[in-house]
């Protein structure tokens, strides 16, 4: 519950943007969009404890709200990655597989001009992945491979080079739960964007 006020908090964080994008002269940021990200994606619940590149793509609209400041929709696809279990989690004499975590997003976003370059941002929205892995039933490994809606959550920083172009650093939760199998995700990647 504590990640979700978290991940939720920093996700709106671009609404306290809006009053300081006031101040900026940065270009009209509204129109379509499209982006990308690779990163670092952690896992640490019940068997697993493990990092793996993650990478998405999304493509939206963004309708500008002032100087600086636009509001959006947006559609994706993430890849979380791979994660081995931790051994010291698996019980002697048992063998668990490795789990996975792969889907689409649908959500809403904002990007927000503190100067005339630098801006934060804030996404958020529903998560259907398609989940593989196992948890312990009765100290007997289980496996999953099913479908999880939760929810994602990210935020935040870069530098526009242009009305057309910026670079910035992420961070996003993604909230997944399937049959008693939690991989909450945690994603830190570098972002690129290109508007048109």
């Amino acid at each position: 519950m504590k990640t979700a006020i978290i991940a939720l908090a920093l996700a709106t964080a671009g609404l306290v943007a809006v009053p300081l994008s006031a101040h900026a002269q940065g270009p009209d940021k509204g129109g379509f969009f499209l982006n990308g990200s690779v990163g670092q994606a952690n896992v640490d619940d019940g068997l697993y404890d493990d990092d793996d590149t993650a990478f998405g793509a999304n493509f939206g609209y963004r309708w500008s709200v002032g100087p600086g400041a636009a509001f959006g929709i947006e559609g994706g696809y993430q890849n979380l990655g791979e994660w081995s279990p931790k051994a010291s989690r698996v019980p002697s004499g048992t063998l668990a597989g490795k789990a996975e975590v792969k889907g689409w997003t649908a959500g809403v976003n904002g990007h927000f001009n503190v100067s005339d370059n630098w801006y934060i941002s804030g996404r958020a929205g529903l998560f259907r992945a398609d989940v593989t892995g196992d948890y312990l039933a009765a100290g007997v490994p289980a496996y999953v491979n099913d479908t999880s809606n939760k929810w994602y959550a990210g935020a935040g920083f870069g530098y526009d080079f242009s009305n057309n172009l910026s670079v910035g650093l992420a961070w996003d939760h993604y909230e997944v739960d399937r049959k008693n199998l939690d991989l909450n995700t945690d994603v830190i990647s570098v972002t690129g964007e290109v508007r048109f």
